[in-house]
């Protein structure tokens, strides 16, 4: 039988601690201990199942968690906007993150189900936040407070929020990558005019030396079978108007030439932000087999607008339906056979998607 453990979130705002000062790293959110602590994860389990999502506010109907519950899954990924914080108050930061970890709906998901993430710019702080966040230090413990990272993990000294993950036993490994697209970003100047919201950084960075040097490290010493690499913002998609990799040309570039160059086995890129599902396809010259991209976004809101917009990669058709996101992989052959699935607020199957590798 499961228990039960739910605190009303004034308690929990009274057990919660003073900010940090800026001088020393973001300490725990102090509250009662949680049912499951996410960071208790299943190293040595082969993964068959993982969920994703973002965009999640954390004041809105949250019921999209029973039918993400339902998919008994081994894994949870975040991919950002996990909370809209939007503040340099780090108690109303905090107050937010306690708000949707005790959601009843989400604190039973949490109960079973191993959880990861990486944050994007409305849980950093900021909306479209770049390094010159101010509080992005302090912001950073909070995080890592949310997802349950153990006190003595080495995220929590480091400068970033940037992590990997290994699950599986030989042959049936799989690696999962969380880049911080926040914390060094370089600077975008906003368009005045345009479809375009941001002008190009043509030299800009996003990830910064000791990020790129670390990653590099992960993808050339990796002897896993899938590569899953998360970042808030869009990779492949070049053309649409708002956030992505591709405003910062030169660094997406890098991105690529290091999947090529380090021939990593089967990269598949993970990103939210949009509001949006969809899926995209990139050869690369170097790799055997393509790169895809699994956009999946919209767990409490999404863009009902939607209209149409370009991605000369896309696979498939737009989903603009709230919805969450499944990837099944099957070991039964030897080499993985991976499909991603986008889901409805019934569990509905909204797209499909079967890699052909």
């Amino acid at each position: 039988m499961k228990r039960s453990y739910l605190l009303s979130l004034p308690l929990l705002l009274l057990l919660s601690c003073h900010s940090p000062t800026a001088d020393k790293p973001a300490p725990p959110v102090e509250e009662a201990p949680p049912l499951f602590i996410g960071q208790n994860l299943p190293l040595s389990s082969v993964l068959t199942t993982i969920t994703l999502g973002s965009c999640n506010r954390q004041d809105r109907d949250q019921k999209i968690w029973g039918e993400i519950d339902d998919e008994e899954s081994d894994l949870w990924i975040w991919l950002g906007d996990n909370i809209y914080g939007d503040s340099e108050d780090m108690e109303v930061l905090k107050s937010k993150y306690l708000q949707q970890k005790y959601h009843p709906a989400y604190q039973v998901f949490r109960e079973k189900t191993p959880i990861i993430g990486i944050w994007d710019d409305h849980d950093y702080g900021v909306n479209d936040g770049d390094k010159n966040y101010p509080k992005k230090k302090e912001s950073q413990g909070l995080m890592l407070d949310f997802l349950d990272v153990p006190l003595n993990a080495p995220v929590r000294t480091q400068v970033g929020g940037f992590q990997s993950y290994s699950f599986g036993t030989p042959g049936k490994m799989v690696k999962v990558i969380l880049l911080d697209a926040r914390y060094f970003r370089d600077e975008l100047e906003r368009n005045a005019t345009g479809y375009q919201r941001y002008k190009p950084n043509a030299e800009g960075d996003i990830l910064g030396e000791a990020q790129w040097a670390w990653l590099e490290e992960e993808l050339t010493n990796s002897d896993a079978q899938v590569h899953f690499i998360a970042s808030g913002i869009q990779m492949i998609p070049e053309e649409h108007g708002f956030e992505k990799w591709a405003n910062f040309p030169k660094a997406r570039a890098r991105l690529l030439d290091l999947l090529a160059t380090s021939q990593v086995s089967y990269p598949i890129l993970l990103s939210g932000d949009r509001h949006i599902s969809e899926f995209s396809r990139l050869e690369l010259p170097t790799l055997s087999h393509p790169v895809y991209e699994f956009t999946s976004s919209g767990l409490t809101h999404s863009y009902d607008s939607f209209s149409g917009e370009p991605n000369k990669h896309r696979v498939g058709e737009v989903v603009f339906q709230r919805n969450y996101g499944v990837i099944k992989m099957d070991w039964s052959a030897g080499v993985p056979a991976l499909t991603f699935q986008m889901k409805g607020l019934n569990g509905d199957l909204l797209q499909e998607l079967a890699l052909n590798f």
